[in-house]
Order: structure tokens, then C-alpha cells, then sequence
């Protein structure tokens, strides 16, 4: 096997010294992240999805949720104190973020947003987010990528009866 190829998110940890493992599964195209977890065996509720949105003031936020859940713009929006969040359109992912739909993460993207994390990963040791590439996934720290990336815990999911 050839030498492992390094993303921009593991570079960014690597510099940072934060521990992380890879997994890898053959992706030909982005699958949603449930069935991404399944195919890796990995708890639902410890691995996040990333959504990027832009605030009616015209910044971007990354919101990192787990995949089964549903962000609730309005928690999200008083998250970074804007009046409003507005998702990105498919289209627009990779200009704004460098990354494609499926392969977006928090960390080493072109420019580094706001980012908050669901609150229920305050808690956990370890969770899994994408690892910068369509068909990688990381799995850390949650309190040390807050640390690493300035962000924050919060809640911003639908209540279950709402989605």
C-alpha cells in the first residue's frame, strides 16, 4: 500500500498535536453520513455530520451535529448570535469551503469559521467527524478540536418530536 495521503484536516492536527486515527472505506460518490457510519461500524450518536451556513450578517458557521439529528436553525442562529442562518446551498461548498459535499470538516478548510459542536459531545472521550475527503473519517478528541479551532458547545438539534 502506498503512502497514506494527508488532508488538510490532518495536517492542521498534526501541527497542533492532537491524537487522531484514520478509517477509510471505498466511496465512489458521497453516501449520507448514517450509512457512512453503519459502513464503518460506528455509533450513530458519536459521529458528526458538518454544516456549513451563513448568518444573515453574511459570515459562514460550521455546525458539527450527529449524523441522525437535525440542526435547528434557530438554536443554531443564537449559537453565533446572529438573527439568522441560512444553509449552504451543495453548489457552494467547495468555493466557500474548499471541500466537496460529503468530505467537508471543521478544520483546515480555506478559511476557519465559527464553528460549535453539538453539546452532547462535551461528554464523550472520543467522536468521529469527516476526515477532509470524501470516504475518511477522523476520530478524536471533541474538547481538543474545540480547543483547536477557538469553537464552542452548544445545543443545536430539533427537539426529537420536531424533525
Amino acid at each position: 500500500m502506498g503512502k497514506e495521503l494527508k488532508t488538510n484536516a490532518m495536517r492542521f492536527l498534526d501541527k497542533s498535536k492532537i491524537e487522531y486515527t484514520v478509517q477509510t472505506y471505498e466511496c465512489e460518490e458521497f453516501i449520507d453520513g448514517i450509512h457512512t457510519a453503519e459502513k464503518l461500524g460506528q455509533p450513530l450518536e458519536e459521529t458528526f455530520k458538518t454544516l456549513v451556513a451563513k448568518g444573515k450578517s453574511g459570515s459562514y458557521y460550521c455546525f458539527l451535529l450527529p449524523v441522525a439529528l437535525e440542526l435547528d436553525l434557530k438554536k443554531a442562529a443564537k449559537s453565533v448570535d446572529e438573527k439568522s442562518v441560512e444553509l449552504l446551498h451543495v453548489k457552494d461548498i467547495t468555493a466557500v469551503t474548499g471541500y466537496v459535499r460529503g468530505g467537508c470538516t471543521p478544520i483546515g478548510m480555506k478559511k476557519q469559521f465559527m464553528t460549535v459542536v453539538h453539546n452532547s459531545a462535551e461528554a464523550m472521550p472520543q467522536f468521529y467527524i469527516s476526515g477532509g475527503r470524501i470516504g475518511v473519517q477522523i476520530h478524536l478528541s471533541p474538547q481538543a478540536l474545540v480547543k483547536a479551532i477557538r469553537g464552542k458547545f452548544e445545543d443545536l438539534v430539533l427537539a426529537q418530536s420536531e424533525s
